[in-house]
């Protein structure tokens, strides 16, 4: 398996990609860091730099769904927001991995590839694995780029476990909610307890 991600590193005329991964421990379990990193309309709760994602085409989960995210995620010299179009290339809900390639951008990262893969990691946490590999850009250092990529998909690691918490604090109140408007006896012993 690893020597077959290795083959993305290169492209077909031998291009040398630059790389990097940064990773996290997210204290929750894997079926609900799942649920929040694996569906678009949730990125913005776990990506602080990201104010909006729109789908494009296909359908989220499969293969060619591509999706507009939008937001403040690399510094424009206009000031303006940057945009990402991309589209998922593999998804695999059973080994809770995902690989999306950057098809356009206005921030000169077209043709990377973004890998992410959790592991459960016992104890109710999970281990969030976040690969890139990405083209050369001109006039910047490889050392710069992958730096800044690391410290920018670290901090969305380090925002998923909150993310999750309040996503388990929403639907426990619209639970509760629904029980106390159906006269229900057991959300008055939720609430008591």
């Amino acid at each position: 398996m690893e020597k077959k991600e290795e083959l993305h590193m290169t492209d077909v005329v031998g291009t040398r990609k630059w790389c990097g991964s940064v990773g996290g421990i997210v204290d929750a379990p894997i079926d609900k860091v799942w649920t929040m990193v694996s569906k678009s309309s949730r990125l913005h709760e776990w990506m602080p730099m990201v104010e909006k994602c729109t789908d494009l085409s296909g359908e989220e989960g499969v293969p060619g769904y591509t999706r507009l995210v939008s937001g403040f995620m690399f510094p424009q010299k206009d000031g303006d927001r940057s945009w990402i179009k991309e589209m998922l290339v593999h998804m695999d809900p059973l080994s809770h991995s995902y690989i999306y390639r950057m098809e356009a951008s206005n921030v000169g990262l077209d043709g990377s590839l973004n890998s992410l893969k959790l592991v459960d990691y016992g104890d109710g946490s999970t281990l969030v694995h976040w690969k890139f590999d990405i083209d050369p850009v001109e006039g910047v250092s490889e050392e710069y780029t992958v730096d800044y990529l690391g410290y920018l998909y670290k901090s969305c690691i380090n925002r998923i476990e909150g993310a999750v918490e309040a996503l388990c604090n929403k639907t426990s109140v619209a639970f509760l909610k629904q029980e106390v408007a159906s006269g229900s006896d057991n959300a008055d012993n939720k609430i008591v307890n």
